[in-house]
């Protein structure tokens, strides 16, 4: 008995992530315009380091939405590869990028001005990030596919660095502290390598456990059906 959706639930799951990754990139792209602007005003590397990130949030979505407007569920995951790497490179990216300007602002090349705009935009980010995210995992994970996955540990690592960047930007401005800025700004950075890693290797995506039942040649590595585009080779 297969355990992977039949066709009528997988083009359900499809149109669902089709509809939760434009969201995404509608939210990601006014985020990254807010941030950036606000963190070049503001001398803030993690406020620019954050904007970035949006872009990359933005990058990734759109992999995953050049993936899934295939209608041939062959063709999909035959582009899961690609997309998954798309989604790496921009981690990486973003975690050199981020991680210089940390290591500039920390030598004593400029201190970050208090942000309003960015507080706000962090506490919304917050706010928002986790519903999206959790609805792109869970339909990802159903339907076996690791670039969905990615994208949505992507817009959940969005929360994580919402509640650091807004960390830092409190401390800045209520108590000065200018170096929690670029210090927020290095977590990120290493947050971002871990996830880029984690999507080169296509981890993250154990959709369905394999039931006892099965043979050890029906299994997947870690437990997991078979199939599922590769996705389930990982720990994640």
């Amino acid at each position: 008995m297969s355990l992977s959706p039949g066709p009528a639930r997988r083009d359900a799951l499809t149109r669902r992530i089709r509809l939760l990754v434009a969201a995404t990139i509608v939210y990601n792209a006014v985020e990254a315009v807010v941030a950036l602007t606000a963190g070049a005003l503001a001398s803030s590397t993690a406020l620019i380091g954050f904007g970035l990130d949006s872009v990359v949030e933005v990058s990734s979505a759109a992999a995953v939405a050049w993936q899934f407007s295939a209608r041939e569920h062959a063709v999909r995951e035959a582009r899961e590869r690609t997309a998954l790497r798309v989604i790496a490179l921009s981690f990486f990216a973003l975690a050199a990028y981020v991680a210089a300007d940390a290591v500039r602002a920390l030598a004593g090349t400029g201190a970050a001005e208090r942000s309003v705009p960015g507080i706000v935009l962090a506490a919304l980010s917050l706010a928002v990030m986790p519903f999206l995210s959790a609805a792109q995992r869970r339909a990802g994970r159903e339907l076996g596919s690791a670039s969905a996955v990615a994208d949505s540990r992507q817009t959940l690592l969005c929360t994580y660095l919402s509640a650091v960047l807004l960390a830092g930007l409190l401390l800045n401005a209520t108590v000065g502290w200018s170096w929690a800025d670029p210090i927020a700004a290095l977590v990120i950075a290493a947050v971002a390598v871990k996830e880029g890693r984690d999507a080169w290797r296509g981890e993250g995506c154990c959709a369905v456990p394999a039931p006892a039942s099965l043979s050890p040649q029906g299994e997947g590595s870690g437990g997991c059906r078979a199939g599922g585009s590769g996705c389930c080779g990982g720990t994640g």
